[in-house]
């Protein structure tokens, strides 16, 4: 029995794939002084034991390979109010760090102020998955942040959405 290849528009898989909600993340490292980030919706858990995360970036990513040099990277889980950082991290070709206020976590790597919690990992594998690498990392180190009163930024069907305007009584 073979198996007929079907061939799959990419503007409809995007469509398709639209149609799953998503966290925001913003992904950063620090190497030579320079810190370096970029926004990630593709951000997923992996094992309980050992804590493990992964991520998937595009091959072609100008942030990513400087983050592999560095070994290592933090997770920054956006909240709703800061779609302005998820714009920024975005964008290539610009200095995205600029203006943006940041702190060190313990493995050395920028931390967001104003997100919900951050990740602190070590990169223990990457693999090619067509034009994209899924990045894994071991955490090492997080923060819950105090945040009863807000909302994470989530993607669904090519824009930002909040759980407030969705929510039932």
């Amino acid at each position: 029995m073979s198996l007929t290849r079907f061939s799959i528009e990419p503007l409809h898989f995007r469509e398709a794939l639209g149609h799953y909600a998503s966290g925001i993340t913003v992904i950063t490292s620090h190497i030579d002084g320079e810190p370096v980030g970029f926004t990630c919706q593709s951000f997923h858990s992996v094992s309980m034991s050992p804590p493990l995360v992964s991520f998937s970036v595009m091959s072609g990513s100008a942030s990513y390979p400087k983050i592999r040099q560095a070994g290592r990277f933090a997770v920054n889980i956006l909240s709703d109010e800061q779609v302005g950082i998820s714009n920024r991290f975005a964008r290539r070709g610009t200095d995205k760090w600029l203006g943006i206020e940041w702190q060190e976590s313990p493995l050395g790597n920028p931390i967001i102020p104003g997100s919900l919690h951050w990740l602190d990992c070590d990169i223990v594998a990457e693999h090619t998955a067509g034009d994209h690498l899924i990045v894994i990392g071991e955490v090492k180190a997080l923060n819950l942040q105090a945040t009863a009163a807000t909302q994470p930024l989530l993607y669904y069907k090519g824009q930002y959405c909040n759980l407030a305007a969705h929510s039932t009584a």
